[in-house]
């Protein structure tokens, strides 16, 4: 769940049948925009930079390129990386279609993401997840092998217990949240959309409380074999941190770097000391 807002001027570039692209300039340098069909949907993405490494950022709940990056598109380095962030189908500018919660959500969304990557013409890339984004890199990353590059993965977990199932019952209500934290998502969505997918995702994820061991991912971690960097914020009020030690037990070769003012949003909320320590990682 991110609070940060994108804002700029758009400026038509060209389209296709099956990509329209636009250049924004929200940012210090230039951001091209568009919408890409990828498995029977048309998903939108934000691409800047002109680096070698490509680099795929992958929102959180309901999140999109509007709420969850900005600092990422706009200060990782332009030289060094290409950075593309999309919408997840059902999110954001990806609408239709409208979103719904399968108990394959996040095996659904990984497809679209390297999909997505393939039809941009990115050959190999990196997969930076946020909370369910997380999930999502660490699916992709054990099921393309040979595409994933490195992973960065922050407010994540691979499996629900009884005391996540709590936490997020105790956030169903949106009306109980603070105007701060429900503006940039009504922005989005709409007050009465945005109520309503949020409550869905709750119904959506305490599914897997019902699967062996509560398992989200948890079969695929011992798959990953692409480089993992695993942040943790010791403060962070929706993972407990037995998460994050959980990643690094079963992800061979994964390392954990704590943060420890940060919050769910570490990302946000820290931004330059978050990119530098990404920007390490992937070099």
């Amino acid at each position: 769940m991110a609070l940060f807002l994108l804002g700029g001027r758009l400026l038509k570039c060209r389209s296709g049948a099956h990509r329209a692209v636009t250049v924004t300039q929200p940012y210090c340098s230039s951001v091209a925009s568009g919408r890409q069909h990828v498995n029977g949907v048309n998903l939108y993405y934000e691409q800047t930079g002109r680096g070698k490494h490509a680099v795929l950022l992958l929102p959180g709940a309901l999140g999109s390129t509007r709420t969850d990056f900005g600092p990422q598109m706009k200060s990782l380095n332009k030289e060094r990386f290409t950075v593309v962030c999309f919408d997840p189908r059902g999110y954001g500018k990806s609408r239709p279609p409208a979103r719904d919660f399968p108990i394959d959500f996040y095996e659904r969304d990984a497809k679209d993401a390297v999909d997505l990557m393939k039809a941009l013409g990115f050959g190999k890339f990196s997969m930076l997840g946020w909370s369910d984004g997380g999930m999502t890199a660490l699916i992709a990353a054990a099921k393309n092998p040979d595409l994933v590059n490195k992973i960065v993965a922050w407010g994540s977990n691979a499996y629900i217990c009884k005391q996540d199932l709590e936490l997020y019952e105790a956030v169903r209500d949106v009306s109980r949240w603070s105007a701060k934290m429900r503006q940039p998502m009504e922005e989005v969505y709409g007050a009465e959309l945005f109520a309503k997918t949020w409550e869905d995702w709750v119904d959506g994820i305490a599914k897997f409380e019902n699967r062996p061991e509560g398992s989200i991912c948890m079969e695929f971690l011992p798959l990953v074999r692409c480089p993992t960097l695993i942040i943790h914020g010791e403060k962070d009020p929706m993972v407990p941190a037995f998460h994050a030690h959980c990643l690094l037990k079963h992800i061979k070769g994964s390392r954990l770097h704590l943060m420890p003012e940060g919050k769910h949003n570490l990302h946000l909320r820290f931004a330059d000391e978050f990119n530098k320590l990404v920007e390490d990682f992937l070099e």
